[in-house]
């Protein structure tokens, strides 16, 4: 009797301890250590929200879903649609856009559609440790569904990249279930970019919004330098650790789901989740977007943190009623454009002072960054993680490629010169690191 009693005390102090820090973890927590990210960094997502948006319409001419202000895309530099027809099932629609504007070919796929049973499919198609891939594990349905499109659309890239003078962004972008397959297709181009003319990884991104877990953690970390995840608030897919195709076989037993993760949550320690090489995670760099905070009504003017976290990636699913609406890529869309605007006033408050954080140092810290978090997972034994990206050597053509982006970019601005180049070529650091000119060094001499 006294047994049972005191199992019964343990099991009730173990549930009563995780339903207290669930009902009191807010989704800003995840990332209240995280830096803020820069204008210039965020400045591609509002529009890439915008382009998986308009996957979403049947005629960009005559469009019944925009957003506010438009989708801003030409339908004359649509390359290719695809539909779920095309696909057969094998992955979800996308487009091939040229955008001009911004020397970018981009490769956008919408996200889950609820009432397409193909899509289950792709998601049911996973078992835990099912799929091995370069020294990890991945989404064994995702990493086909990339596979497919990788096959079909690789000639259409890498015609376009070579009629636009092999200066151009390759970007991949996709929503939800499609945030899964733009990753994996990522992580296969840049390890086999011969298929797209050889292009240069400095030229490969990868856009993920609102992102599944789709690979294993070492290499979530090693290709954060080229995959982007984007996440508003409480969405709860790239916190879902539980794999989604149990979350489907549980769903007439979710009770008994939620009493297992229950018990997983109270009793496993963190480490041993971090030494599961099977366990899948959001991919790559993360920007959080944070418009709510504890025990306040309404949304605040949203703000972007970014880091590449190692432990701590998003592990806990967060109680709110915002969990399934902040999945949305509508949302998504509204609150990065009003994020970017925030960011860009913040930016310019004063015109003739120096940015707090120039684009040069800030490239730097990003690398920074990177290199920091592989080290750390290596240093907290995470399976199968590297220090190395593969990505150490910078050939010529890599070189050759930053030039020719440079050049394009001056030629859209008109000639102009960037603040970081005049202070490249007015002042220099002395031996305490603090800017000078460089006539006020000449006569010290």
């Amino acid at each position: 009797m006294s047994v049972s009693c005191g199992v019964e005390c343990v099991l009730c102090v173990g549930c009563s301890r995780w339903a207290w820090k669930r009902c009191t973890h807010i989704g800003s927590d995840d990332s209240g250590s995280w830096p803020p990210a820069t204008p210039e960094e965020f400045e591609p997502i509002p529009r890439i929200c915008r382009l998986i948006l308009a996957v979403y319409e049947s005629d960009l001419n005559n469009p019944q879903y925009s957003p506010a202000g438009g989708y801003r895309v030409k339908p004359e530099w649509v390359v290719k649609r695809v539909t779920y027809e095309q696909t057969h099932g094998r992955a979800p629609p996308y487009l091939i856009y040229t955008d001009h504007d911004h020397n970018e070919i981009v490769l956008a796929i919408r996200g889950l559609n609820l009432i397409k049973e193909s899509d289950y499919k792709l998601l049911l198609d996973n078992r835990l440790g099912m799929q091995m891939f370069d020294g990890g594990f991945a989404h064994h349905g995702l990493l086909k569904s990339a596979t497919w499109l990788l096959n079909k659309e690789s000639e259409t890239l890498k015609r376009l990249w070579e009629d636009n003078g092999r200066c151009y962004r390759m970007v991949f972008a996709g929503h939800s279930l499609g945030s899964g397959v733009a990753a994996l297709l990522t992580v296969i181009v840049v390890n086999h970019r011969d298929r797209l003319a050889g292009i240069p990884r400095n030229l490969v991104s990868c856009y993920a919004v609102a992102p599944a877990r789709c690979m294993s953690l070492n290499l979530a970390v090693k290709y954060a330098d080229v995959i982007h995840s984007v996440i508003l608030q409480d969405d709860f897919l790239p916190r879902t650790a539980t794999p989604l195709e149990d979350i489907f076989k549980s769903i007439f037993c979710l009770p008994c789901l939620l009493f297992g993760v229950c018990l997983r949550d109270t009793f496993i320690p963190e480490g041993r989740k971090l030494r599961d090489p099977r366990r899948l995670y959001a991919p790559g760099r993360m920007y959080h977007i944070v418009e709510r905070r504890f025990c306040r009504c309404g949304r605040y003017p949203p703000e972007v943190r970014t880091a590449i976290p190692v432990d701590g990636r998003f592990e806990h699913i967060v109680l709110s009623c915002n969990t399934t609406s902040d999945h949305g890529i509508i949302w998504i869309e509204r609150e990065a454009e009003k994020a970017l605007q925030r960011m860009k006033e913040m930016s310019s408050d004063t015109v003739t002072t120096a940015p707090k954080i120039p684009k040069l140092e800030r490239l730097q810290t990003i690398e920074k960054e990177h290199k920091d978090a592989l080290e750390r997972a290596v240093s907290l034994n995470i399976p199968h993680a590297t220090t190395s990206t593969g990505n150490e050597e910078e050939s010529s053509q890599e070189k050759s490629a930053e030039a020719c982006q440079d050049e394009n970019k001056s030629a859209h601005s008109g000639g102009g010169t960037s603040w970081d180049e005049v202070v490249k070529k007015l002042m220099k650091r002395d031996d305490s690191g603090q800017l000078i000119l460089k006539s006020e060094t000449n006569a010290l001499q």
